[in-house]
């Protein structure tokens, strides 16, 4: 796959059928929104956006995938190249997945808690195919819906994944997700100087167009925007206008 420089990647989390935004990955601080997932899949097509990250957190409850009619309309109706993620626990989930309409897999707690699965599935899809969600409290890794810390480093870790050929990563950095308080750039920068083959991708906290063009100098391959768009603190006009600068 080929991708240009940072780009705008919208975010759907799912609950029951509805886009919903979490605060800080909490199911008791929900908005839903009444949009259905597949308009605003359509909404994104139509401003010139060529990914989404689209994530079933009913599937992450449940221990496997339960929206994936909903990424099958998306996938047919869109050229959205779009990555899926939440309750993916077996390489069929992940095969089921990939035949549904998704480009990559996004796999989080996996990677952590069975890492030679993890490698095991970089090897049998492809790096190309996965996407890593690491997900990142005062530089240690959290697992199983930041429900549990562990005393795993993220540089640490990100070192072995390379190693078993891991490519893409969205990392989030917990403090800033749904925050506005914009992305965790210092983290950032320390990866892509540590690891500069990593195809890296920024989440949490981004508000404004300005983040785009941070992330952006420091190298990154894309922002995820969830609520910022939702909520239109960053517009479609805004990122159509990103996309279309160059």
């Amino acid at each position: 796959m080929t991708y240009s420089p940072t780009q705008p990647i919208p975010a759907l989390d799912l609950i029951n059928g509805q886009c919903v935004r979490l605060y800080q990955g909490d199911y008791a601080q929900k908005t839903v929104y009444k949009t259905s997932p597949l308009d605003l899949a359509l909404s994104y097509e139509a401003a010139g956006l060529k990914r989404l990250h689209l994530v079933d957190l009913d599937g992450a409850k449940a221990g496997e995938p339960v929206h994936l009619y909903i990424l099958e309309q998306i996938a047919s109706k869109t050229s959205l190249i779009i990555d899926f993620g939440g309750g993916i626990r077996t390489k069929d989930q992940a095969q089921s997945v990939l035949d549904a309409g998704a480009a990559q897999i996004t796999v989080g707690s996996l990677a952590v808690k069975a890492p030679e699965t993890f490698a095991d599935w970089l090897t049998h899809f492809g790096s190309e195919k996965i996407l890593l969600a690491a997900d990142v409290r005062n530089g240690f890794l959290a697992v199983s819906g930041w429900t549990e810390q562990t005393q795993i480093s993220i540089f640490d870790a990100m070192n072995k994944w390379l190693m078993a050929g891991l490519r893409w990563c969205f990392c989030t950095d917990i403090s800033h997700d749904g925050t506005f308080a914009g992305p965790a750039l210092s983290l950032y920068k320390e990866l892509l100087s540590r690891f500069p083959s990593l195809r890296l991708i920024a989440s949490g906290g981004v508000r404004s167009v300005q983040d785009l063009a941070d992330c952006e100098a420091l190298g990154m391959s894309g922002v995820i925007i969830g609520k910022a768009l939702l909520e239109e603190k960053i517009t479609l006009k805004d990122l159509s206008t990103w996309q279309n600068r160059k």
